[in-house]
């Protein structure tokens, strides 16, 4: 397997853990070069796209969705959107450069985003279909708001870690998820209650001892850094892995596509002056220019 833009699935079956592992590096690159970002901005990003190819991995029917997003009401950043399909990563972030300009070098989770919420988003098939939960945005970091995420909305001891760094020029991101599902993960009643739990507090604290440098570390193998923080003690046992890619649905087919269900007087107020509409793209800065005669209508 490839040291970067994979996802390595796992479990612990002796303390009923399961848990994903993750590394990114061109992929991710490819997400954030398509807008100019302040490192600042680029790396609470590139920490965001790290934790929503965590939580994708998590769906286990092709298809499925995943979308992590974050608005805020007075923050320097507005709005922080990413999702997860079938592998393809994506993401994007608005932001205000004038307030970002006042702001210290090492600013914090409030101070990026204020009073926020974070919203995360499970697209299902049918007939589950979509399930979403939303938490206020508080913690040190986005890795801790999704870990109270799981906590308050999904009532799952969790441990989250996510490491983010800039050599040469490439940045590189790596995240650790880990939960406790002890007897409960197919129809029995979880032990959410109980995070002093014996099983938990081991397998929270093996995990929680991972550093920085190892969850970036291009040169470590996601097996090794699984073995090297668990094994000691515990069977990991490896369940699957999956590529990641940058991937990013927009096209002129799929534009045209919903530009077609408006009104015929709202897709004339869309035209041009010569004779097309222009569709931007947030997520890879790219500008569609669709033709009037090319809808149809």
């Amino acid at each position: 397997m490839a040291l970067t833009d994979n996802i390595m699935s796992f479990a612990i079956p002796a303390k009923n853990c399961r848990g994903r592992v993750v590394r990114l590096g061109p992929a991710l690159d490819m997400i954030l070069a398509a807008h100019a970002y302040p490192p600042m901005i680029r790396d609470i990003l590139a920490e965001a796209v790290c934790l929503t190819a965590m939580l994708g991995a998590l769906l286990k029917d092709e298809g499925s969705q995943l979308t992590l997003q974050a608005q805020t009401e007075v923050g320097v950043i507005s709005l922080l959107a990413c999702d997860y399909k079938d592998g393809a990563l994506r993401g994007y972030v608005e932001f205000d450069r004038d307030r970002l300009a006042s702001q210290p070098l090492e600013s914090s989770l409030m101070a990026l985003f204020g009073k926020g919420y974070l919203a995360i988003t499970f697209d299902l098939p049918e007939p589950r279909g979509r399930n979403q939960g939303i938490v206020p945005l508080e913690g040190a970091s986005l890795a801790e708001a999704v870990q109270n995420y799981f906590f308050q909305s999904e009532q799952i001891p969790t441990l989250i870690r996510v490491a983010v760094d800039e050599t040469d020029g490439r940045i590189s991101a790596g995240g650790l998820l880990v939960q406790h599902l002890p007897e409960g993960e197919e129809g029995r009643e979880r032990l959410h209650v109980q995070l002093d739990h014996p099983e938990w507090e081991h397998v929270e604290i093996m995990g929680g001892s991972v550093r920085a440098a190892e969850l970036t570390d291009i040169a470590l193998p996601l097996e090794d850094l699984l073995w090297r923080l668990f094994s000691e003690s515990d069977e990991v046992r490896l369940l699957s892995g999956k590529p990641c890619v940058k991937g990013c649905r927009c096209n002129e087919d799929h534009i045209r596509d919903v530009i077609a269900r408006f009104p015929k007087e709202d897709k004339e107020d869309m035209v041009d002056e010569a004779g097309n509409i222009a569709i931007d793209c947030a997520f890879c800065s790219k500008t569609f220019m669709i033709t009037r005669a090319s809808l149809n209508n």
